[in-house]
């Protein structure tokens, strides 16, 4: 049995996964806030687990986490976790030496693109585009991450494609992360639902003219950063999680719309089936904890 643990700024996703593969428990709980905090929430949900499983720590074969900020995943450090409150933790160690198991683990974006590879069912590559207070994407090929030379691999939120756009968090003008995330939507699109991303698209598909113009940028940006994915690794699937995903059919129509608006206007694009190759992961399917899992399953 492995158990995978999913670490957002304010939740906690917490699976129990089988030997082939299928999750047998989850529950959720709130994060805490700072290094400490956050190794007593990992501590917490690996503690309760164990309990509703009825099995002891110690006969876990591995425990895997998902965890924003940069990840070394051969020693388990977690550095520049602006959205926990801490910049430098080593949650690996930490863990291992309290609770004697194996203990692996990984950015969240990366564990939740190998748990969408494998919810999913799919063969071949795949990109993870999440969109969620930012933008980052995970690859997959073969069942395997494909990180890069420095662990950057995927960081296409940080693509500059708006040259007179806004300052994005990392420094640069005009990133595809100030259009189609989480942040910008809300920043381009003022509402009290707790969900803006569901207003906009709500008001966009209601025939609100500024809601058409606002949704149709996010849209065009999500496009844009499918179209870069494939001419620039050509994968075979991608797959949009995060939780503006959660808005469903309405996102992914407008963003296949785009897709096919170009593929009409250029034999070149309309070769690569972009819009055939896009998908939403499945609202509540819990990807990150099940993909941190996995991971913790990895030598």
């Amino acid at each position: 049995m492995r158990i995978g643990i999913d670490i957002g700024g304010t939740k906690t996703d917490a699976v129990a996964v089988d030997d082939h593969g299928r999750t047998v428990q989850h529950f959720r709980l709130a994060t805490g806030y700072g290094g400490p905090a956050v190794l007593r929430t990992a501590a917490a949900a690996i503690s309760r687990m164990c309990t509703l499983i009825g099995l002891p720590v110690s006969t876990l074969d591995s425990i895997g986490l998902g965890v924003p900020g940069m990840v070394d995943a051969l020693n388990g450090e977690v550095r520049h976790a602006a959205n926990l409150g801490f910049s430098r933790l080593n949650l690996g160690s930490e863990l291992h030496e309290r609770f004697g198991v194996h203990v692996r683990v990984e950015n969240d974006v990366n564990a939740a693109a190998l748990g969408a590879y494998h919810f999913l069912e799919l063969s071949g590559t795949m990109a993870y585009v999440n969109l969620g207070t930012g933008m980052a994407a995970g690859i997959v090929s073969g069942g395997r991450l494909l990180r890069g030379a420095t662990g950057n691999a995927g960081e296409i939120g940080h693509i500059p494609l708006y040259p007179d756009g806004g300052r994005c968090p990392c420094g640069q003008r005009g990133c595809l992360e100030t259009v189609a995330s989480g942040s910008a939507i809300s920043k381009q699109w003022a509402t009290d639902d707790p969900f803006p991303a569901r207003s906009l698209f709500s008001a966009a598909t209601a025939g609100d003219p500024h809601a058409i113009a606002v949704a149709g940028r996010v849209a065009e940006a999500i496009a844009a950063t499918v179209r870069l994915v494939v001419l620039t690794v050509d994968v075979d699937h991608i797959v949009i999680g995060g939780g503006v995903s959660r808005v469903g059919e309405p996102l992914l129509s407008r963003v296949r719309d785009v897709l096919d608006d170009w593929a009409a206007e250029s034999a070149f694009v309309a070769s690569l089936a972009l819009a055939a190759r896009v998908r939403l992961v499945p609202a509540d399917s819990n990807v990150a904890a099940l993909g941190a899992a996995l991971i913790g399953g990895q030598r």
